[in-house]
């Protein structure tokens, strides 16, 4: 991967931390993001302990100048974008309220975040994937968006909404070389996952043990496959199978 560049948003902690070191490891050309500087800075410097090249730009992913921002200033570094993960996203309040107890104002967060963000980094980095028939855009769902569950409100709506994001990106490029997937990365040993789940009793996935399905989302392995959904657990395992056509 050492010619590629990858851009990975919400990449200060969690699965986020992972993936750019994961990534880092394998000599890819970084350009990552987050809401918090200093939690940003300090994967930067791990990354480029690594030998990574690496640009960090503190921005939010659901603010449109941000997001261009960004993307012009890793497009300007690097000349194009290779791979496009969008991680970043918020849990809404802790612990998580019914949607009839649930707070308009973080209702409208969490989707804004979650959802908005990942369109609005993809409208901008396509384009130049589309100029070069070349690109892979990897997008993070969870179980919650796939099957509604009580008391996961907003989070579980807003990756309802990444689903079909997806699906619509990868049938609007269908006839070209660039792909979009999305990844359920399953329960992890994160601080969102603490928060969601505060008297968790059962063990939990490190996040950089389940990298695997990202690497070969991100690879020449994977030209030819879009639209699919991965879980990354399973994919570890060697079971993980792309869940049916759309």
């Amino acid at each position: 991967m050492e010619k590629q560049v990858v851009m990975i948003t919400g990449a200060s902690k969690g699965l986020g931390r992972a993936l750019t070191l994961g990534f880092a490891k394998r000599g890819a050309k970084l350009a990552i993001s987050a809401r918090g500087e200093e939690a940003l800075r300090a994967v930067q410097r791990e990354a480029e302990q690594l030998g990574a090249s690496v640009l960090a730009v503190v921005g939010d992913m659901s603010v449109a100048r941000d997001v261009e921002r960004f993307v012009a200033q890793a497009e300007a570094t690097y000349g194009g974008i290779d791979v496009l993960i969008n991680n970043a996203s918020i849990l809404g309040p802790s612990p998580m309220p019914y949607l009839l107890d649930y707070p308009e104002e973080d209702f409208a967060d969490v989707l804004r975040v979650n959802a908005v963000g990942p369109f609005l980094v993809t409208r901008r980095v396509i384009p130049g994937m589309l100029r070069r028939n070349s690109g892979s855009i990897i997008n993070l769902t969870s179980e919650a968006g796939h099957t509604g569950y009580a008391g996961w409100g907003a989070y579980g709506i807003s990756k309802f909404a990444v689903e079909g994001l997806t699906q619509t990106w990868a049938d609007e490029v269908g006839e070209t070389a660039v792909r979009v997937n999305m990844v359920d990365p399953g329960e992890m040993d994160t601080e969102m996952h603490a928060l969601a789940v505060p008297d968790c009793d059962y063990e939990l996935a490190n996040p950089q043990d389940i990298l695997d399905v990202f690497f070969y989302l991100a690879s020449e392995d994977s030209r030819g496959v879009n639209g699919q959904r991965f879980q990354a657990q399973e994919f570890q395992t060697g079971e993980a199978q792309a869940e049916g056509e759309k």
